[in-house]
């Protein structure tokens, strides 16, 4: 029996061995989505007959002995925001009926190394809410709680991931939009340095249109395990010709740490945002397991939060009124600009940026990764647009959603979501922050603290019948 939940880089060997076929995973995945669509809603867009048809193809050219690649034959799903030829793509929006002509970079890479579409997963209205619900498909749930949210954007990639519908999805994160959903669905998510994987065929910009910053939104991958992040990273990274802000850095070794000997610094909460207990506790007991294991573990801020809160208010008025010139459309947090920036204003916000990212960088000259929360509480119950979160039985601001995650889109630096707990039923994850274009070093301290952890755990409600 195909088990939907195995980690990407167990089917690709069970596929190399011949030990599955492409066609068993694809129709596999093609049952899970259609039986599971009512309750959760996560792939909403299907390409059935072309998966099936290239899951043959791929069949037939393992038996005459070709290889198309690191993927060939694993079937997967794409964020409702990445360009797929022939596939629509909508990004959450009823007045978008966008069929690209084209397939975006990561797309296009995927396929190249023998992956299989199946279709797109969910996503708000223009990737502008920490919720997944839109007017043209309807709300995802979360496989761990019906009544709860996934949170956004990538929330159908989350959902589609941690419920067994697909081997992995590729998201997008501009304020936590990859690490959102992976906290919440209790997945493994990586958010790359900005400018180490190309988000040529992304949507926001829309196709010819300006990028609206060039250092916070990346693409990245989701899945049920380090190792899986670390081989599709090997799959995606590095310069197309068309993103000019990639580099051509070579790929280094990612190879899993021994967690004795790591140096991790961390916060089991940051000053002045409101985290639940559960969270705060979690963070503490995965550094006091790296403790146990032999890490040097210190607790300490990655920066001054006086500094990087100033660069933030002034980049992200500067981010709000390109975004008002080019998309005629806001930002879900905080007023529309009254006046436009001025280009002193953004010649300062970036200098308090550069002044950030400076400090961060000097505390990975003594450290391999810094550790801290991905969210204040685990998924919350579903609710309209800004309605304040339940922490602790108490009411917070829905803008405090994000606030250990945008930090690390503002410096440009790589984290990894790794789930770590579970508090009445749902998951809590932890962070791991690294140096800028250190994704790799990264991944393999990630491997390390996972292997401590308890790892990916099946939703109860998705589990298939006679597989533990």
């Amino acid at each position: 029996m195909f088990d939907p939940f195995i980690t990407t880089c167990e089917l690709a060997r069970k596929l190399r061995a011949s030990e599955v076929s492409a066609l068993d995973a694809v129709e596999s995945y093609l049952a899970r989505i259609t039986e599971h669509h009512g309750a959760l809603n996560a792939v909403v867009t299907l390409d059935s007959e072309r998966a099936r048809e290239r899951a043959r193809a791929a069949d037939a050219a393992r038996a005459g002995g070709k290889s198309w690649g690191a993927l060939h034959g694993v079937p997967f799903t794409l964020k409702d925001a990445i360009a797929t030829a022939g596939v629509r793509t909508t990004v959450g929006h009823a007045g978008v009926d966008h069929v690209p002509t084209t397939d975006a970079t990561v797309a296009a890479r995927l396929q190249a190394a023998g992956a299989i579409l199946l279709g797109k997963t969910n996503v708000p209205p223009l990737l502008m809410r920490a919720q997944t619900d839109n007017d043209l498909f309807g709300r995802t749930n979360n496989p761990h709680a019906l009544d709860r949210t996934v949170g956004g954007s990538s929330g159908g990639s989350g959902a589609a991931v941690a419920a067994g519908l697909t081997s992995f999805d590729i998201g997008s994160d501009m304020s936590g939009s990859i690490r959102i959903p992976a906290n919440y669905c209790g997945v493994y998510g990586l958010k790359p340095s900005a400018g180490r994987i190309p988000i040529t065929g992304h949507i926001p910009p829309p196709p010819g249109q300006p990028k609206i910053d060039r250092m916070m939104p990346v693409v990245g991958p989701m899945a049920r395990s380090v190792d899986d992040l670390a081989l599709l990273f090997g799959v995606l990274a590095g310069p197309d010709g068309i993103d000019v802000d990639v580099p051509p850095i070579p790929m280094a070794p990612m190879t899993a740490r021994d967690p004795g000997s790591l140096r991790i610094a961390f916060l089991p909460a940051f000053p002045d945002v409101p985290t639940s207990r559960a969270v705060i506790e979690t963070t503490r007991d995965v550094a006091e397991r790296l403790k146990r294991a032999g890490a040097q573990v210190t607790e300490r801020a990655p920066f001054s939060f006086e500094a990087m809160r100033a660069a933030w208010a002034a980049y992200l008025r500067c981010v709000g009124a390109t975004m008002q010139e080019l998309m005629a459309t806001s930002l879900p947090a905080g007023p529309s600009a009254t006046t436009p920036p001025s280009l002193g204003e953004w010649a300062r916000a970036q200098h308090l940026r550069d002044q950030v990212i400076a400090e961060l960088e000097g505390l990975f000259g003594e450290v391999d990764a810094f550790l801290c929360p991905l969210g204040i509480s685990e998924a919350f119950p579903h609710s309209p647009p800004r309605t304040p979160i339940p922490v602790d039985g108490a009411p917070v601001e829905s803008r405090f959603v994000d606030h250990y995650l945008f930090p690390f889109n503002l410096t440009g630096s790589p984290a990894v979501a790794l789930p770590a707990a579970r508090h009445e039923g749902l998951p809590i994850g932890v962070q791991l922050v690294g140096k800028r274009f250190g994704d790799e070093a990264l991944l393999g301290v990630a491997m390390g603290v996972d292997s401590l952890l308890d790892g990916f755990r099946k939703p109860a409600a998705f589990e298939v019948p006679g597989q533990s």
